[in-house]
């Protein structure tokens, strides 16, 4: 049931699952409207776990099956006059701020990849990697990301640490 126009939108961002949902992915997304996977989902159990919390949408990133029915090269959709581009990033070699902006004209861009969490903002627009939520690699804190645009179309995200 989509949300009240009167009440913010909340979006769960995830990315790296690498075949592997934690358990407290279930506590850091609950309540979100929809989840945005942002690639190297590698399994059909990562998508039905998270379906459990919410609809969700994924693209491929560099370790699916592109050919995986479930998964799309990259998401474009607007909501509340916002517009959202979710891809992997290693479409672009080595994901950066800068070249995620020059590539991608969206008010919100939500990559994964370099398993780091980031939050950039620049000219308006933001840059969202929400962090490797799957197996800890690179001595970095598994973590995902919630998304929250008001019915005004503000945006505000904020970065959910997740337990090992």
């Amino acid at each position: 049931m989509p949300p009240s126009p009167d009440a913010p939108l909340v979006i769960g961002l995830i990315s790296d699952t690498h075949g592997q949902v934690r358990a407290d992915v279930h506590r850091a997304l609950a309540g979100v409207d929809f989840i945005l996977h942002a690639g190297d989902v590698c399994g059909d159990e990562v998508l039905m776990e998270l379906e459990l919390i919410a609809p969700v949408v994924a693209v491929f990133g560099n370790c699916d099956d592109r050919d995986h029915p479930q998964l799309v090269r990259q998401v474009e959709r607007t909501e509340r006059g916002v517009r959202i581009h979710v891809s992997h990033g290693h479409e672009l070699g080595a994901p950066t701020v800068e070249r995620l902006l020059a590539a991608y004209d969206a008010d919100v861009i939500v990559y994964g990849h370099t398993h780091r969490p980031l939050i950039a903002r620049a000219g308006g627009r933001l840059v969202v990697n929400p962090g490797a939520a799957g197996p800890r690699r690179f001595d970095i804190t598994p973590s995902v990301g919630r998304l929250t645009i008001s019915p005004d179309g503000a945006v505000d995200i904020e970065l959910v640490d997740l337990a090992y």
